[in-house]
């Protein structure tokens, strides 16, 4: 009995205060505020500077409408819903911040191809010795669920932010084994685009979007693909209705152009952020 009381004593004295105390906060991260400028990790196909939290995750669909809105009269168009009872090609994207700065993560798009990719930030528009977000990217893609024709690309994303108006970007980048024909018949195998894209901020959860990505030299068949959007945002999710020229949203196909410019194509990005 004597030691029961000595228990209910020292635990009162000792324990209770200990329990009491408040927990130390995490450290504040800058990555989890929100940035009206560049809400997205995408502007439509190219990617921003958005720096993904650690231990964070985003999850994003993206899906691109098969008949092109200039074929046939408005009364076919009409007939088939503006595109939406033609087939689609669908990508669906998983990214994790693996360390502040590093994100990475796998797109696989309904053809069967499967993109590994990575980013990292190198500088930041504040924190730089130049007023700009700089950050490297690296991808390799694979056909055929990863089991065939393998192209890896390198390149940088070069940003900047225009206070709450949105954001403007530039995207050099090496492609290679771009050319899709077997190697001994191909003289180009490489290619190195420049992509060029913007958000702008018209309302305070509405932008306007805007992209293209010009082949400089190496492989370059067909028409450079080009982008248009509008997008709303609603808490972590982005929706993004936009017309382009092509079907790409990974550099391989970036790099081999879209089919021209004389047919035009609606589709949509949904996003949604998990932090």
């Amino acid at each position: 009995m004597t030691r029961l009381l000595l228990l209910i004593v020292t635990f009162g004295l000792i324990g209770v205060p200990a329990l009491a105390q408040t927990p130390t906060p995490p450290p504040d991260d800058p990555d989890l505020d929100l940035s009206v400028s560049q809400p997205d990790f995408t502007v439509a196909a190219l990617p921003t500077t958005l720096r993904l939290p650690r231990f964070k995750s985003s999850f994003r669909v993206t899906h691109r409408f098969g008949r092109s809105l200039g074929a046939g009269d408005f009364g076919d168009l009409a007939g088939d819903l503006f595109g939406l009872d033609s087939g689609a090609q669908i990508g669906l994207e998983y990214r994790f911040g693996v360390m502040r700065g590093l994100q990475a993560g796998i797109r696989r798009t309904s053809d069967k191809t499967i993109d590994l990719f990575s980013q990292y930030s190198v500088t930041r528009q504040e924190h730089g010795a130049l007023p700009l977000d700089i950050s490297a990217v690296f991808a390799i893609e694979g056909t055929n669920n990863f089991q065939d024709s393998y192209s890896p690309s390198l390149g940088a994303i070069i940003g900047r932010r225009l206070g709450d108006h949105g954001a403007l970007y530039l995207t050099p980048m090496w492609v290679n084994n771009s050319n899709a024909q077997p190697q001994e018949l191909v003289e180009d195998n490489d290619t190195i685009i420049m992509g060029i894209g913007g958000r702008f901020r018209i309302r305070p959860t509405v932008y306007l979007v805007a992209e293209v990505t010009p082949r400089l030299s190496g492989y370059k068949p067909n028409t450079n693909q080009a982008t248009f959007a509008i997008e709303k945002r609603a808490g972590g999710h982005m929706f993004q209705l936009n017309f382009s020229n092509g079907f790409a949203t990974m550099p391989a196909s970036l790099a081999r152009g879209a089919y021209s410019n004389d047919h035009w194509y609606m589709g949509f990005n949904l996003a949604r952020k998990f932090y």
